[in-house]
């Protein structure tokens, strides 16, 4: 029953007894008289006699404990704690002075005018110094006990909760150990440091619950407030959460930065698992007879600390941007994502919501600031302005960076469903689709806005390529060069995170592509060589006119061959497959006609020198297009090649 109004009732002093007096005169009367006997008979002055006693006799009896407390710590160099001196004595402090408080209001309520209400009156003052000292002793002697990571540890433990039925209890217990006390209250074993965190939070409730009830709340607060700052700081501090300026973000060398970022993020899940979870939940079990208190306890300790904290990941977020920071800031809204329930559990408190915004404002920076890299990476693709053809047709770098950067984002895709839910599609339909039908990007699996987003840069990309296939001059190699870049997407996709989100029907539409553009090499670089050969063997044909067309091919052949000759495929299954090609339409054609006409020419003189390749040559010469590492030498050395693998298949 709380007999004082703590936000009217000004602090009290043991030097000045009559202004605690007019504070416990100014009580409201809630306690009922005593009942009349039945019918109209008034009260008996016996009944009121005796009740008095009892209350003389509880301020008689808190008298000799005080005297008993006093005497012992006057004896003693150091402070005698009761609560470490015998548990069983303590409560019956606690005990006496509940029962000193019931005296009190009696008192006042019935005898204005006592000489045993000054004497209560001070000896309440005498027992709420007392506690005080017992309070703060609890707190900076059992540090090590109350440390938020072993609060954090007691909080989910049934054995805080038994402890405090027991200790909850008017009356004392039978037995004077308190670890036998905490170990009877649950069949479940306990550790001996969880047995020390739980008595040191037991007594610390037991202590407030008895000054906030008696009206020295403000006493009590501004204790716990001093010392468990100084360990929250110290924690944050340990940690490495510092308070830092824009300007030091911007100094930092990219190397250091991403090292403050990791150690941030290490940082943070301890702070708000362990040091402010603790505090929190310490704050609420040692407070828990006032909300008004512990919230104004937890929000002194925990809001400048947690606003601090929070504060680096805006700061980062706006610091220059850059395509590779993206996956460090997607790290860091990943990390507060992940601990946001727990942050709005914490800081529930009114008092305290300043940190959960703070905390919601570094998630809104570091979307933002994400969703403005990956759209300058896309407008960067665009406006990509390199004139230079990649020589043989090979792999483009910005096909390398672009692929490489968006299978680098595939593996942050569970962050970027929280990132991007709306943007994927925005400036989709403004943009031409060179290479896909106009339902393709919404084909992607789950057809969701990461999955849209990856395959849309990756659109942005094969559009590029297309213009940069045109800087060629030969028709034939801007063919290779799409067949190619285009394969290369397609590899870098099967074996990266890409696969899960652009799904097979994506892959077998870019595979159709390559397919396309192969041919059309084919029929564009080859197309005059087979141009020289007759469609059908003609039997009439004179020998001049076989000796013509053996020179055409073997003209047209050698200056396609050696135009070829630098002309690059780096994936060789591709390579492999495009050569096959080749030899399958050429080599064929080609020996037919050979074997056909030859037997025609068997009288020719210095037919060597007119007909320089037969069919084993031709095929040995395709084999040995494509390579990235060229050949040198001329193209008759092609002749001592052993058969090629192009040409067996077709043999």
């Amino acid at each position: 029953m709380a007999i004082l109004d703590i936000s009217k009732r000004e602090p009290s002093s043991p030097s000045t007894p009559q202004r605690a007096k007019k504070s416990f005169f100014s009580f409201s009367k809630t306690n009922p008289p005593l009942s009349p006997f039945s019918g109209h008979i008034p009260p008996q002055k016996p009944t009121q006699t005796f009740s008095r006693t009892i209350m003389e006799e509880n301020i008689d009896r808190a008298d000799t404990i005080m005297k008993k407390w006093d005497h012992k710590e006057s004896s003693s160099e150091k402070f005698c704690s009761l609560f470490q001196e015998d548990r069983k004595e303590a409560k019956e402090f606690i005990q006496c002075v509940r029962d000193l408080k019931r005296a009190m209001h009696f008192l006042v309520t019935e005898h204005s005018t006592c000489n045993k209400l000054v004497l209560a009156q001070n000896l309440m003052q005498k027992a709420m110094k007392r506690l005080e000292k017992e309070f703060y002793q609890i707190l900076s002697t059992k540090k090590e006990h109350l440390d938020p990571e072993s609060v954090s540890k007691s909080s989910g433990s049934s054995h805080l909760s038994r402890s405090i039925s027991v200790d909850s209890q008017e009356e004392p217990c039978e037995s004077t150990d308190s670890g036998n006390e905490i170990q009877a209250a649950g069949p479940d074993p306990i550790s001996e440091a969880e047995r020390l965190s739980v008595l040191a939070m037991t007594d610390l409730k037991m202590i407030a619950d008895c000054m906030i009830s008696s009206g020295y709340a403000k006493e009590c607060w501004k204790i716990y407030r001093i010392i468990r700052k100084s360990v929250v700081d110290e924690g944050l501090h340990r940690l490495g959460i510092e308070s830092r300026s824009s300007a030091q973000i911007n100094a930092m060398k990219p190397n250091v930065l991403e090292h403050q970022i990791k150690q941030w993020i290490d940082a943070a899940k301890i702070a708000v698992k362990t040091l402010f979870h603790g505090e929190r939940f310490l704050c609420d079990h040692v407070f828990s007879s006032s909300k008004t208190i512990r919230e104004k306890c937890f929000s002194d300790l925990t809001k400048e600390g947690g606003i601090n904290l929070f504060k680096f990941p805006e700061l980062i977020a706006k610091t220059k941007r850059s395509p590779e920071k993206i996956f460090l800031l997607m790290e860091l809204h990943e990390a507060i994502a992940g601990l946001f329930p727990e942050i709005e559990s914490i800081f529930s408190y009114e008092s305290v919501s300043d940190v959960k915004i703070q905390a919601l404002s570094s998630l809104h920076k570091l979307k933002s600031s994400i969703q403005t890299i990956i759209s300058d990476f896309e407008l960067s693709i665009q406006k990509n302005s390199t004139k230079t053809p990649v020589p043989g047709g090979g792999i483009h770098p910005l096909t390398i960076s672009v692929l490489d950067y968006t299978a680098s984002l595939a593996n942050y895709s569970g962050v970027l469903s929280d990132i991007l839910p709306d943007s994927a599609s925005a400036s989709h339909s403004s943009f031409p689709e060179t290479f896909f039908d106009n339902k393709s990007i919404d084909e992607t699996p789950n057809n969701s806005a990461v999955s849209a987003k990856l395959a849309w840069i990756v659109l942005v990309l094969l559009c590029k390529l297309d213009s940069k296939a045109e800087l060629y001059n030969d028709i034939a190699l801007s063919y290779l060069f799409l067949a190619n870049n285009i394969q290369f997407v397609i590899e870098r996709v099967r074996v990266s995170t890409l696969k899960c989100l652009l799904g097979d029907e994506w892959i077998s539409k870019l595979e159709r592509k390559v397919k396309l553009y192969s041919t059309k090499y084919q029929n564009v670089a080859w197309s005059k060589v087979f141009q020289c050969l007759p469609e059908s063997l003609d039997p009439s044909f004179t020998p001049d006119t076989i000796k013509e067309h053996f020179k055409r091919f073997i003209e047209s052949f050698e200056e396609s061959y050696q135009r070829q000759r630098s002309w690059v495929v780096p994936d060789g299954k591709l390579r492999d497959e495009i050569k096959t090609s080749i030899a399958t339409k050429l080599v064929s054609v080609y020996k037919d006609f050979y074997d056909y006409y030859m037997v025609l020419l068997s009288a020719e003189k210095n037919l060597e020198v007119l007909v320089r390749f037969s069919p084993d040559n031709i095929g040995n010469c395709l084999s040995d297009l494509f390579h990235e590492n060229l050949r040198s030498g001329s193209i008759l050395s092609s002749t001592s090649l052993t058969n090629s693998c192009v040409w067996q298949c077709i043999s």
